[in-house]
């Protein structure tokens, strides 16, 4: 089989209209400020989805901006993931019905579920896919929906999450661009970390499990903190210097926006401090899955990232796990 190069063609992203600033966070969640909110987090909004939208509708506008981005028809999708921990349903997967929504009849869809990391684990998934199949292209969309899934009497996780959807299509890019390494890992012994503790085959939905907030959302924010700052900067070192490169080279950093005061340790923590780092959790808050591709595409979209850059993403969440993906950007994403 002929060897392929294989990278994004475009991306695309969505988040809804509604913007809830921190007042309204205060007016809901008990004993906290405005000034708490930005001294802990550094989030001054985020979105909500509207009561008509669900995860798959955020999912099939992001999917159409990627589209369009790629210069692709729907129809040319042969693989469609979807990276959500907040789905539609419990079955069928959210990938079908953001199918139906965008037209992309013939693509062979599925859900994966690895938090907040899970957008690097699909490209990983789609990378591979698609070079075993001549002119093939993959969807990988990050979508998820967490004010339905919030605590509002529990301030740590409440402040923190938003809704919203990315996208980017996966296909073959000119020779020297795309994918260099990838680097993909859980640690299932700190699966406590970050959880929704009902609603699944060990603990189902009942009126007791409701009255608990057991559907919810559910973190340790210090013991993640402390995981993220204990594993992810020598993995992005290593992924880096695998590829040949230093962190030095890096000319975009696209991390998950858990919380913005992570984020500023996190990139003293990796040495990345005179790179770019592209960051819109002020805005849109944490968004789960959708982070890193919302604020991969806002970066492309702003001007950014250029041709040949070599762009670094990662992600870390709940399981606990870390993706990674370092990759040089072809112009035509």
């Amino acid at each position: 089989m002929t060897q392929r190069t294989i990278g994004l063609l475009g991306t695309g992203s969505y988040v809804p209209d509604r913007v809830v600033t921190n007042e309204e966070i205060v007016a809901m969640v008990p004993n906290i400020t405005t000034e708490w909110i930005m001294r802990k987090t550094g989030i001054a909004t985020r979105r909500y989805a509207a009561a008509d939208e669900a995860t798959s509708d955020l999912a099939a506008k992001a999917a159409l901006r990627a589209l369009d981005s790629a210069n692709l028809t729907p129809n040319r999708i042969d693989y469609l993931i979807v990276s959500t921990s907040t789905g539609d349903f419990p079955q069928p997967p959210t990938a079908c019905v953001v199918q139906n929504l965008i037209g992309s009849h013939d693509a062979a869809c599925f859900d994966i579920n690895v938090v907040c990391a899970g957008f690097p684990y699909g490209l990983e998934i789609a990378r591979r896919l698609v070079a075993a199949q001549p002119d093939a292209h993959a969807m990988v969309i990050g979508a998820d929906l967490y004010s339905r899934f919030l605590n509002y009497d529990d301030r740590s996780t409440s402040v923190l999450l938003g809704d919203g959807a990315g996208a980017a299509i996966v296909g073959e890019v000119p020779e020297g661009r795309g994918f260099l390494n990838v680097h993909l890992s859980s640690h299932g012994d700190a699966q406590d970390l970050i959880k929704v503790p009902a609603g699944g085959s060990r603990t189902p939905t009942t009126e007791e499990t409701l009255a608990a907030g057991g559907h919810l959302f559910t973190m340790q924010g210090r013991a993640v903190r402390d995981f993220v700052l204990d594993n992810v900067p020598q993995i992005l070192d290593k992924l880096v210097t695998d590829a040949g490169a230093s962190l030095a080279d890096v000319r975009c950093f696209v991390p998950h926006q858990a919380n913005g005061v992570l984020l500023d340790h996190l990139v003293e923590a990796c040495g990345l401090t005179d790179t770019h780092t592209h960051r819109v959790v002020e805005r849109y808050g944490n968004l789960g899955s959708a982070s890193v591709p919302v604020t991969l595409d806002d970066a492309a979209r702003s001007g950014m990232i250029h041709d040949e850059d070599l762009v670094l993403l990662a992600a870390f969440g709940g399981g606990m796990s870390v993706g990674a993906t370092l990759l040089r950007w072809s112009a035509s994403a």
